[in-house]
């Protein structure tokens, strides 16, 4: 097995300022090639720790890969620190050099190119130079006794793009791999531990060569199988009929597979191609519902809109839900609920409509329901139903089971007619 490790550089990832995203690309991309990533870091600027990440990290692994610290100015001391590493010095590579005064020529017009932005045409004089065409940092690729170190810029789509255009082929040709397949299936609507149970005895007769994952979140389970060989087609056949298996024992909350996407994905595909309309009124989402929805390309040719309806006035004035039923059983309920997807369904002209309101927390707001309380409304075109759930008391954990529970029920409902 090929093993690599990646070496994020940059004061910014750990002090929480910035999310180190490069890092999960980079392990995913690798993973597809057959390379298993051993282990991920993230170091200070600064020398010493960078030097020290680099000798571990050539004591354990066939792949370094670094990101960050390549930029213009004087905290980026990637190069530097890689020449002291190597016992290399820098030299100036023309053909980078003439890429990065093109850039400033053609697209930074508005700022000078100073010896600083030069500087970046500076290797180590035994790099093969990886083209960054779309910034001034070129990646670079190193080998030492076999193993082989990579650099590239900390900037995530020029990263992507080294890793896509050059990184990951020239890996292909460099180390033999064993073959990696993973098939995902999303279920929801039972947690982590209750799906385990369903699936122990699944479990005990898996195949050596295919392991089972377990990954939770927010009342979401993805389960990955993950094949590893020399042999393509036994892992296929082997996947395939492995993945049978689970749609006979989870068929009651499998909604689909991560390659279909996630179910705002799903539901988004389900309301297109039955050419159905969507809207959403929402109180204690926030509007976390339609954000989720319109996060997928397209979602225009079916969603409507929102009404964000968090205060009670808002539910009154703009959804016109009536004050006796808000008076008579609360703003927390199923009969307030069902009114507000019912009344943004008719203004907004849709086919379906979903309605949240609850308590989130940490307080009780204009209702004495219990904080995690949430009714979700769905209005549909035969009728409407609402549906009581209690989430617990994380305001962040309720908002996203709502979210969740919400287009869950929009998926089956759309199944149905």
């Amino acid at each position: 097995m090929v093993q690599a490790e990646i070496i994020t550089i940059g004061d910014e990832i750990l002090i929480g300022q910035i999310v180190d995203t490069n890092s999960a690309y980079i392990g995913k991309a690798l993973n597809k090639i057959g390379v298993n990533v051993y282990q991920i870091s993230s170091v200070q600027d600064d020398e010493q720790h960078i030097l020290n990440a680099l000798s571990e990290a050539t004591s354990r692994v066939d792949i370094v890969i670094i990101t960050g610290g390549l930029g213009p100015t004087k905290d980026d001391i990637t190069k530097h620190t890689i020449c002291k590493f190597f016992g290399d010095t820098l030299v100036q590579n023309k053909a980078v050099l003439a890429h990065v005064e093109e850039l400033f020529a053609k697209h930074i017009k508005s700022t000078p190119i100073s010896d600083l932005n030069r500087a970046q045409a500076m290797v180590p004089s035994s790099c093969e130079v990886l083209m960054n065409n779309y910034g001034t940092a070129p990646g670079m690729w190193l080998e030492k006794n076999g193993k082989v170190y990579i650099s590239m810029p900390g900037v995530p789509f020029e990263m992507k793009a080294l890793m896509e255009e050059t990184v990951l082929s020239k890996i292909q040709q460099k180390f033999k791999r064993p073959f990696i397949l993973h098939k995902t299936i999303l279920t929801a609507g039972l947690g982590e531990s209750a799906v385990a149970n369903r699936l122990s005895d699944f479990e005990e007769k898996l195949p050596e060569f295919i392991k089972l994952a377990y990954l939770p979140n927010f009342g979401r389970v993805r389960l990955r199988l993950t094949a590893k060989g020399s042999d393509e087609d036994l892992l296929k056949d082997e996947i395939k009929t492995q993945t049978s298996h689970l749609y006979e024992l989870l068929s009651d909350i499998i909604y689909g597979e991560e390659d279909q996407g996630d179910t705002e994905v799903i539901v988004g595909n389900l309301l297109k191609n039955k050419k159905y309309t969507l809207a959403t009124a929402e109180s204690c989402t926030g509007g976390k519902i339609a954000e989720t929805i319109t996060s997928v390309p397209g979602a225009s040719a079916y969603f409507k809109g929102s009404i964000v309806s968090y205060a009670t006035e808002t539910k009154l004035e703009i959804l016109k839900v009536p004050s006796t039923i808000i008076d008579k059983y609360s703003v927390v309920s199923a009969e307030v609920a069902e009114s507000m997807a019912l009344n943004v369904q008719k203004l907004l002209k849709t086919d379906f409509a979903v309605a949240t309101t609850g308590n989130a927390g940490p307080s009780k707001g204009d209702s004495d329901a219990e904080v995690g309380t949430v009714y979700v409304a769905l209005a549909h075109p035969k009728g409407v139903f609402s549906k009581k759930c209690n989430f617990g008391k994380s305001r962040e954990r309720v908002i996203n089971r709502a979210v969740i529970e919400a287009l869950e029920m929009l998926r089956k409902e759309i199944l149905k007619n």
